[in-house]
């Protein structure tokens, strides 16, 4: 017990020291001329604040700025429903989400005032509870009643004649809705100077869409941690905007930008994300309780870049355009960070932005969150070769779901990918990740070069034996993304590629979609006909529909010392129990932890055993469907019963 006349011990948080403004940058008076609003438009998600709005705020805050965010996505999905708001969000094919401002962002020049996007898609334009007609004639609605109502209401509604400048960030369908709103203000208030920046702005996109937008005045190519401050205190100064490292403008012949900084890497120097505009907006919206216990997720930053890609870039993956390189925050950091945002606003769940988690938080960061009691709820991207231990440990720091980039059940298909794992390891991130509480979402992809039609006939016949096992969210062909090697290796296997078809109808014609294209429609030197992935396909359905049964599927095993019971209940009608003695209890729970080979599991019971004997186990385990295959390795596919340990 603690004695009545002591406190317990209590970790002070890391204080963050303020920026500051530089010696030699503006005076106060300066800045205080040049007040900044960073604004989200949608299509960003709703029911979270945007990290990008919420820490550029508190960099240009920490310089002297009098700076304010505007989540005005939330606006325009009080307007339109929430439902309805978050379908277009997750919508990305069609770009019906840019489609919907393309009028307003571009005024006669937008390419299709008729609605012939609707029409020429008409079998893939849909909203969740709508027939085909009525989604039509919502969408219509929306883009030529909500969109110029809502674009009224945010520039009289809003102190912009206070501003000095208005920042964009931009991901995903958010360049439409921003540029509309930034013409309009540039009509309304000339002085004002606009800078854009995001995702969409990496590389050529960004110097495209600023040399073809008049509504843009600057765009920063890449981190803005350091290029805004300096491009805020050359505006503030009067000095030149585009000597800033990572500035883009227009000029009279073209455009022009200064060549970007080094990766930002001071990341435990970065201040605390502002959300505050956030959660008061979407309260007073009714987008979020006004009391109580907040279930939003709340994002924050640990690390930028990726490990792995930095030394085996994926084939298909087009993040981390500027630089690949890896950074991360001090276990310290993070969770002091998690600590003070917690309390700050009243949400125990978090959302790490991160692409990849950082192995030493395997022993740092999560068993300090461990220890210290707390009851967080975290989201992580992580590598899919944690062993089962790391993942009791990830759920022990309060990391309740993660995204392991599963992408194929194929060893083959991943080494096509580049993914540095086999398939054995992806299942038994699904076993022991549903063992220990954590949620795991993925996905199955194909059409990749190389690929062969015995690749997707394997996987169907495998996920049968699966069903016990979370099902992918979702099953398709891979997107060809800007900055992925399946984009930029001349050999990748890619015959030919187009701006995917959503952008010809936004964008005027003076656009360069080639330029400013981040996805792309594509064709394999040597594809594979359409039938090849049916059988995967209709596997995955059927597994996806398994699990909205009242009882999901169950494969578990109940051991003692020399015996084994298996109950299998992954099918309806056919559940029944194996029972195991000796030998071949001794192997299949040798299996148990990750896959292993034959070798290893004669080694492991004391060499006792002829290496035929174990192969022979194998077989016959794998032919019930109680064991995978990868290899040499097997694994066994039952989850222990009983509580977690």
């Amino acid at each position: 017990m603690i004695p009545t006349n002591q406190k317990p011990a209590r970790r002070e948080p890391i204080a963050l020291r303020p920026l500051g403004p530089a010696a030699d940058g503006p005076s106060a008076a300066q800045r205080a001329a040049r007040p900044v609003v960073l604004v989200s438009m949608p299509f960003m998600m709703a029911d979270r604040p945007s990290i990008q709005l919420g820490l550029l705020k508190a960099v240009a805050a920490g310089h002297g700025y009098d700076a304010r965010t505007l989540h005005a996505n939330l606006d325009f999905a009080a307007r339109i429903g929430a439902d309805t708001y978050h379908a277009l969000c997750e919508d990305r094919g069609l770009m019906i989400g840019d489609w919907l401002f393309s009028r307003a962002a571009f005024g006669d020049a937008a390419p299709d005032p008729d609605g012939a996007l609707l029409d020429d898609f008409a079998d893939e334009v849909g909203l969740p509870g709508l027939s085909a007609d009525d989604a039509r004639k919502l969408l219509l609605h929306i883009r030529d009643h909500d969109v110029p109502a809502y674009l009224d209401a945010l520039v009289s509604g809003f102190d912009w004649d206070e501003a000095g400048v208005v920042g964009f960030t931009c991901t995903f369908q958010q360049n439409a809705a921003s540029f509309a709103l930034a013409r309009r203000l540039k009509q309304r208030f000339p002085r004002l100077v606009t800078v854009f920046g995001g995702a969409n702005f990496e590389d050529e996109m960004g110097l495209e869409y600023v040399r073809r937008t008049p509504c843009i005045d600057y765009a920063v190519i890449g981190e803005g941690d350091v290029a805004l401050p300096e491009l805020l205190a050359a505006l503030a100064t009067g000095a030149d905007p585009g000597t800033v490292p990572g500035v883009a403008r227009r000029t009279a012949g073209g455009v022009s930008a200064a060549p970007g900084r080094a990766p930002y890497g001071r990341l435990d120097e970065s201040p605390l994300p502002d959300y505050d505009e956030y959660f008061a907006r979407a309260e007073a919206l009714g987008l979020q309780p006004r009391a109580g216990l907040r279930t939003i997720r709340i994002p924050f930053e640990s690390a930028r870049g990726c490990w792995w890609g930095a030394k085996h870039h994926c084939t298909f993956c087009g993040l981390n355009g500027s630089t690949m390189s890896f950074r991360a925050k001090s276990a310290p950091r993070v969770s002091a960070e998690l600590a003070a945002q917690a309390r700050r606003y009243r949400s125990f769940r978090f959302e790490a932005v991160d692409n990849i988690v950082d192995t030493s938080y395997l022993t740092g960061l999560f068993p300090e969150l461990a220890a210290s009691g707390t009851t967080y709820d975290i989201f992580y991207e992580v590598k899919a070769n944690l062993s089962r231990e790391q993942l009791k440990l990830l759920r022990q720091g309060g990391v309740t779901h993660l995204q392991p980039g599963i992408e194929s059940l194929s060893t083959r298909v991943l080494a096509l990918m580049r993914k540095g794992v086999r398939a054995g390891q992806n299942v038994n991130v699904l076993r022991w990740g549903q063992h220990y509480g954590i949620t795991i979402s993925w996905n199955v992809l194909w059409g990749f070069p190389g690929e062969s039609a015995e690749d997707y006939r394997e996987q169907a016949a495998i996920v049968p034996h699966l069903v016990h096992l979370r099902p992918p969210v979702g099953a398709g062909r891979v997107w060809l993304e800007r900055f992925s090697p399946l984009f930029t290796e001349p050999g990748s296997g890619v015959r030919t590629r187009r701006p995917e078809r959503g952008y010809r109808y936004v964008y005027p014609q003076a656009y360069d979609l080639l330029r400013l294209a981040y996805f792309f429609e594509y064709e394999l030197a040597d594809p594979l006909p359409a039938e090849a992935y049916a059988g995967l396909r209709a596997a995955v359905e059927e597994w996806q529909a398994a699990w909205e049964r009242p009882e999901p599927p169950a494969l578990i095993y109940f051991s003692a010392p020399g015996f084994l019971q298996i109950y299998d209940g992954r099918h309806p009608g056919s559940e029944g129990t194996y029972t195991f003695e000796g030998d071949l209890a001794e192997i299949y729970l040798t299996c148990v932890d990750r896959p292993i080979s034959a070798a290893a599991v004669r080694e492991r019971l004391g060499g006792r055993l002829p290496l035929d004997a174990v192969r022979e186990a194998f077989a016959g385990f794998a032919e019930r469907g109680l064991m995978f295959l990868d290899g040499t390795a097997a694994l066994a596919l039952a989850l222990p019963a009983g509580a977690t340990r």
